[in-house]
């Protein structure tokens, strides 16, 4: 995130693959050609490049931003001309986001405990099938791109067992919260894993909690040569829908623990 291997899955007929890139399997984890690990946020090769509870790169917005703009970032640019008000367009940014995926767990979706969505691929099933499936972070990988393309600045928050995106728009009035980023204030949550939630709805357990934040910039991430290594494929179907932490978010978790843990003892 190496033993040559073809992943073989049973799924249903309506199952679909993932075709935007050449994926491979080395030891045990599934690898893009950005060599990205796409089932582990963790490392220097994990897709949100996670290193402790605050400190993390969510390097695969890369793969979607930049020279590598598609899809995701083509469906922000439309916003601007249709919504001219930058609070209205924030909304409906957001609500395309919220309405076009369905929560579903990775589990559920790909028989991975984890399995990251660069924004791009879950923009092309919505735009092929009208809607998509994914879990927190592809909500929030969706919508830093989209937002970006919008013209809007973007970031991506991570949460002791949660991740959501935050966009910028300071004088936006109908948040719960607004939150400061470097000593900058005026960021808004965006948390579109609810079918009812408004933009700048911030659950109340992670208010007054350390968080991680990281602004997206518009820059690239450049793919590697392809390795030597036979491709497999990665197949989807809808699954069954509902809220499920997955083993990484567990792990965060405790980590949020300890580390407040070892703050209580000092």
């Amino acid at each position: 995130m190496f033993s040559a291997a073809i992943l073989l899955v049973i799924m249903p007929a309506s199952a679909l693959a993932i075709s935007s890139t050449n994926f491979y399997k080395e030891g045990g984890e599934i690898y893009d050609d950005w060599d990205i690990c796409r089932t582990n946020a963790a490392g220097e090769d994990g897709f949100f490049q996670v290193y402790s509870e605050t400190e993390f790169c969510p390097i695969i917005v890369g793969e979607s931003l930049g020279g590598n703009a598609d899809r995701a970032y083509r469906i922000g640019q439309q916003f601007p001309t249709d919504y001219p008000d930058i609070h209205q367009r924030a909304e409906k940014i957001f609500a395309f986001g919220r309405d076009k995926v369905r929560y579903t767990s990775d589990a559920d979706q790909f028989g991975f405990q984890e399995f990251a969505q660069n924004a791009d691929e879950v923009a092309a099933t919505i735009e092929d099938e009208g809607s998509a499936y994914g879990d927190c972070e592809d909500y929030a990988v969706l919508l830093a791109v989209m937002y970006k393309g919008a013209g809007f600045r973007s970031a991506i928050v991570l949460a002791p067992d949660h991740t959501a995106a935050l966009v910028y728009l300071p004088g936006y009035k109908k948040a719960n919260r607004t939150l400061s980023v470097n000593g900058e204030p005026g960021w808004v949550w965006a948390e579109a894993t609810g079918g009812n939630n408004p933009l700048g709805w911030m659950p109340e357990r992670y208010i007054g909690k350390e968080l991680g934040i990281y602004e997206v910039e518009d820059e690239a991430i450049t793919a590697v040569e392809p390795p030597d290594k036979t491709p497999i494929t990665v197949t989807k179907s809808g699954g069954s829908t509902g809220i499920h932490i997955s083993p990484f978010f567990s792990v965060l978790a405790m980590m949020w623990l300890l580390s407040l843990f070892r703050r209580r003892r000092r």
